[in-house]
């Protein structure tokens, strides 16, 4: 993890780099696709569903209130957010596309001001710094 400073404009400008976002986009779907069939099952995906940190209450720590078949819908209903045919399977453009209205929402909450914000590595608002970094260098 590291602390970072970035704004809603960081975002949309990784989101905006197709080469960039494509490139991260198929780097995280190949490394979430255990059985390499070209597609995620919710077993595939959920994993990174909890790593969402939906329930996320006060700076890093979980409710735990909530009971594991209340969890377990809730990342159902996520993973049909992202099988956006509802075939059961999510295929890189699905992915992608969920991904991308993803971030757009989080650049959208952030607006213009820069925050400081503790992001994991490998995360996707980490990859967005780093790219900003890079391309003011």
């Amino acid at each position: 993890m590291s602390v970072e400073i970035l704004d809603g404009e960081t975002i949309r400008r990784f989101v905006s780099d197709e080469p960039a976002f494509r490139s991260s986009m198929e780097g995280r779907f190949a490394g979430l696709d255990a059985n390499h069939d070209g597609v995620l099952s919710f077993e595939e995906m959920q994993n990174e569903l909890s790593s969402l940190r939906v329930l996320e209450v006060h700076f890093g720590v979980d409710n735990e209130a909530m009971m594991p078949d209340e969890l377990a819908k809730l990342h159902r209903g996520l993973f049909a957010r992202f099988d956006r045919d509802g075939d059961g399977r999510v295929d890189m453009e699905e992915f992608r596309e969920e991904m991308r209205e993803v971030l757009l929402a989080v650049a959208a909450g952030l607006g213009f001001l820069p925050v400081q914000m503790v992001v994991e590595d490998g995360s996707f608002l980490k990859l967005a710094t780093e790219r900003e970094t890079t391309n003011q260098a």
